[in-house]
C-alpha cells in the first residue's frame, strides 16, 4: 500500500503572451498556498520570441519591451519557482498544483518546468477549481464562470490579471468551496 503524504495545495495563476506554450511566452507567475495566502510567489519571466497576441498582453498590463528589459530568464525563474514550492511544500508533503481553469495554466507551467529543469515539482496532474464547482453542483460548464463564482465566493470581486493577485482569490475561491463541501458533509 502507498502512503498517503499531506497535500500543500497551491494556487497558481500565469499571465501569457498567447494561448499555448508552443507559440508563445508565459510572461509571469504567480502562486500562493491555499491555506496561507500570504505565502506567494510571483515572479516576471523574458519572452522566449517576440511573438505575442495584443489582447493577451493587455489583459496583464505588461508589455513585451519591459519583461525583455526587466523579466528574469525563463531558467532562472522556473528554478526560483520550484525553489518556493520546495519551501512551502517540503519533503514528506505533496504538493497540489490549483487552478482556475487549470487546463491553460498548467499547460505553460508544465511545458515550462520540463523546458528547463526537466521536472515539474507538481508531478503530472492539477485540481482544476472550475471541474470542482461542477461536481458539487452537478451544474454546466458554462455556470463555472468567474462571473457566476465571484458573486457567490469573492463578494463579486473581479480577477485583477496580476498573476500573484489572480492566484490568491482563486485559492480564497477554492477554500470558500471546500468549506462548504465540508459543511455539507458534517451535516449529513
Amino acid at each position: 500500500m502507498q502512503k498517503v503524504l499531506p497535500e500543500v495545495y497551491i494556487s497558481v495563476d500565469v499571465e501569457t503572451a498567447g494561448p499555448n506554450p508552443n507559440l508563445y511566452s508565459m510572461i509571469s507567475i504567480g502562486a500562493c498556498v491555499v491555506d496561507d495566502p500570504d505565502k506567494g510567489f510571483y515572479v516576471e519571466l523574458k519572452p522566449l520570441s517576440e511573438a505575442f497576441i495584443e489582447e493577451s498582453l493587455a489583459v496583464s498590463g505588461l508589455s513585451m519591451e519591459h519583461l525583455a528589459a526587466e523579466g528574469i530568464d525563463p531558467a532562472a525563474a522556473m528554478q526560483q519557482f520550484a525553489d518556493w514550492v520546495a519551501e512551502v511544500a517540503p519533503a514528506g508533503t505533496a504538493p497540489i498544483f490549483v487552478g482556475f481553469n487549470a487546463v491553460f495554466d498548467w499547460m505553460f507551467v508544465d511545458d515550462y518546468f520540463q523546458r528547463f529543469l526537466q521536472h515539474n515539482p507538481f508531478g503530472h496532474s492539477a485540481v482544476d477549481i472550475k471541474s470542482y464547482f461542477l461536481g458539487m453542483t452537478g451544474g454546466t460548464w458554462a455556470g463555472t464562470s468567474m462571473r457566476f463564482l465571484s458573486p457567490l465566493y469573492l463578494g463579486g470581486v473581479h480577477l485583477s490579471h496580476n498573476a500573484l493577485g489572480d492566484a490568491r482569490d482563486q485559492a480564497k475561491l477554492f477554500r470558500s468551496m471546500k468549506a462548504e463541501v465540508e459543511a455539507r458533509r458534517s451535516s449529513e
